[in-house]
């Protein structure tokens, strides 16, 4: 499967590369976890104080159940998990803690009361630099430190699916571990009793303060009631409701009478309209038997008006007693309208006060058998939990756990150990390996140098020359072997060593691979191409010859300057100090032209320069090389130095040959794993080479 183009390979951690890593430095997190080891099981044994730790365990009472059940004044306990979680609180509150910190005089106790230890080393510092006194605490503050401290040394949990809670305090004493656990739980169930026999006190007072109250208030109602019932003439309700259907009975009467006296006035109107008509209209409108009786016996005269006037006068007198009697039933619906309202008033009065006082005499009756109940049960509280097991002494300390510390002591030693180690790697930017130095540049690496055995320059060609068979020596003919077959056509004549930066070690290859060429039979010209520092005279301890200088200026030849060393057995021509620029110098027609000439006296000439990055005098002698060689200081030379200096010749056009990855270490490449990979640091590369 392809792989994401956002990933990138810096981006990949190889997990084979960090494993190899950290076994080649597993020596380093061998001590470390050896060093870890001996201070954990110092912490272990000879340091940490051993800690003792005891469980009570309280079985909280969840049924609510007491000795009388007259109602009780505190509820019981819940069942739900927030009430269990509540008496854990409980259990950890400074009301309760300061309890048990009387009880268990704990403000004596140096392990709970710090102000009783000495003064440590800080305090002691503190009170120097500022000039003030220990000053001792109040009683409430000891109180309060060994509040916290027990706070610090106990925990307390539920057991799950179970209404169990446990007690567990740690202490530096076993026994004092077992009284403080159970010290704890038992002052957990005074303190619930406590806590209900106030309350219940509380209530009580509170009850007796209430009901000589509210008995007050029900003889005031009372009282108001009876006061009013004798000032009132309400009897009852069914007084004011026989009020009432009189009330109806005059309304109807009165509708009665009303339908009567428009019915009078009716007669009496058609009687006077017809007073001056004819007998036969009176006749008909008075509607009177005697009246038509005379009036057929005699005819209309003055009996018959005598007896229409008295019909009339009739009319007239009913008129007025039907009025008198529809005024009077008025006035008796009023008055008994108002005799309704006014005991209906006092009606609503009166029930209102009986309601009162009725309400008041329930709520005494209450507050009076709620006291009584009350009082019952002081005294006789039960604590809503039991010690269900009292604490047990420890067979041994909890604390400190050294198989724990041990092994968090090796673990720690090994991170610490790998964490160095990589951090050593991450500072490591230099080349150990050819085939880094390789994928890095993309150039050959003709040779791999180890470290000479040496620590001086001349020394160093002397070695070369009397360990012939040595690794040293083989890697140089390595290199000279490299170097000849790198032509396609013919072997580079004019070869060109430098590197990035001074003291890589350019100079003593050179010397060296001039001594290989020389011992192929070749006559090699060893020129010091550094002309600003000199270097040569190290190795030959020649001062003041003529040399390059010279020969350029043409006052000497160069046979006349050069220096056979009898070590090297080859021809050195140093340089000699001048104020002309170095790199001028090296650009001129002439020192071409004595290349030139060179190159018909000598088979090979090896040319020392400069490094890349310090001047420019490496870039213009390499447009005269058939072969440049850049030498890398093994494990020292930077990645972004050599990257640089590489560069510098792409500037101009000049092609490095190849590379040299020089002063290898072997114990250091033992070391980094690496030990393995070549045969001139391997472990059988004794079988072959003479050191």
């Amino acid at each position: 499967m392809p792989s994401s183009p956002n990933i990138s390979d810096d981006d990949v951690i190889d997990l084979g590369a960090l494993l190899s890593t950290l076994w080649r430095k597993k020596l380093w997190i061998i001590a470390s976890v050896f060093i870890f080891a001996l201070l954990g099981a110092f912490y272990a044994f000879a340091i940490a104080t051993p800690k003792y730790r005891a469980t009570s365990v309280i079985l909280l009472d969840t049924s609510g159940e007491q000795l009388l059940d007259l109602g009780a004044v505190l509820p019981s306990l819940g069942t739900d998990s927030e009430a269990i979680n509540t008496e854990v609180e409980v259990l950890k509150s400074r009301r309760l803690l300061e309890r048990v910190v009387n009880a268990a005089n704990l403000t004596e106790d140096p392990e709970f009361n710090s102000s009783l230890l000495p003064p440590g080393l800080k305090t002691k510092i503190k009170n120097a630099l500022t000039g003030t006194d220990i000053e001792p605490l109040s009683h409430d503050e000891q109180v309060t430190r060994a509040i916290n401290a027990v706070l610090d040394r106990m925990s307390v949990r539920n057991v799950p699916n179970t209404y169990v809670l446990q007690v567990t305090v740690e202490t530096e004493d076993a026994q004092k571990s077992v009284q403080l656990a159970d010290t704890i739980a038992e002052q957990y169930i005074l303190y619930q009793m406590d806590v209900k026999f106030e309350t219940t006190r509380d209530a009580s007072e509170w009850l007796t303060s209430r009901v000589a109250d509210l008995k007050i208030e029900l003889e005031r109602a009372e009282a108001r009631v009876s006061e009013f019932s004798a000032n009132s003439e309400v009897v009852s309700i069914e007084t004011v409701q026989a009020l009432e259907r009189q009330l109806k009975e005059l309304r109807d009467r009165l509708q009665t009478m009303r339908v009567s006296l428009e019915s009078d006035t009716a007669r009496l109107s058609a009687l006077t309209e017809v007073q001056n008509a004819s007998a036969e209209e009176k006749i008909d409108v008075a509607q009177d038997p005697r009246l038509t009786t005379i009036y057929r016996e005699t005819g209309e005269g003055a009996t018959f008006d005598t007896r229409f006037n008295q019909i009339l006068d009739q009319a007239t007198i009913q008129v007025q007693r039907t009025q008198a009697q529809v005024q009077s039933i008025e006035a008796s619906i009023k008055t008994r309208e108002a005799d309704i309202a006014r005991q209906s008033d006092e009606l609503i009065q009166l029930q209102q006060l009986t309601r009162e006082a009725e309400a008041s005499r329930l709520l005494y009756e209450y507050f009076l058998s709620r006291l009584k109940e009350t009082s019952a049960q002081e005294g006789i509280q039960q604590a809503d939990s039991r010690i269900l097991s009292n604490a047990v002494l420890p067979n041994g300390p909890s604390e400190p756990r050294k198989s724990l510390i041990l092994a968090m002591s090796i673990i720690l030693g090994a991170m610490v150990g790998s964490g160095l180690t990589l951090l050593w790697e991450m500072r490591q930017n230099g080349y150990r390996l050819a085939s880094d130095l390789e994928t890095e540049t993309g150039l050959p690496v003709m040779g791999q140098i180890p470290l000479l055995p040496t620590g001086n320059r001349r020394k160093g060609l002397e070695y070369l020359a009397e360990k012939p068979a040595s690794a040293a020596a083989e890697a140089i003919r390595n290199l000279r072997t490299s170097v000849m077959l790198s032509g396609l056509d013919k072997t580079p004549k004019v070869i060109m060593l430098t590197s990035s930066l001074p003291s890589e070690g350019k100079t003593t290859v050179s010397f060296a691979l001039a001594q290989n060429f020389v011992g192929l039979g070749k006559k090699v010209l060893l020129i010091e191409g550094d002309i600003r520092r000199l270097v040569f005279s190290q190795y030959l301890n020649v001062k003041n010859a003529k040399g390059l200088m010279s020969v350029l200026a043409g006052d000497m030849s160069l046979e006349e300057v050069v220096i056979h060393d009898p070590v090297l057995g080859a021809d050195i021509l140093v340089s000699e100090p001048t104020q002309i620029n170095a790199a001028d110098v090296l650009s001129s027609e002439r020192f071409a032209e004595f290349l030139e000439a060179a190159r018909s006296s000598y088979d090979m000439i090896i040319i020392d320069t400069p490094p890349v990055l310090v001047v420019p005098d490496a870039r213009v002698v390499a447009q005269h090389a058939d072969l440049v060689l850049f030498t890398v200081h093994w494990d020292k030379t930077t990645k972004i130095q050599v990257r640089n200096a590489l560069h510098m010749f792409e500037i101009v056009g000049v092609k490095v040959s190849g590379l040299i990855l020089n002063q290898i270490d072997p114990k250091g490449m033992k070391q980094y794993g690496y030990g393995e990979a070549y045969g001139a640091y391997a472990s059988y590369g004794a079988k072959y080479y003479t050191n």
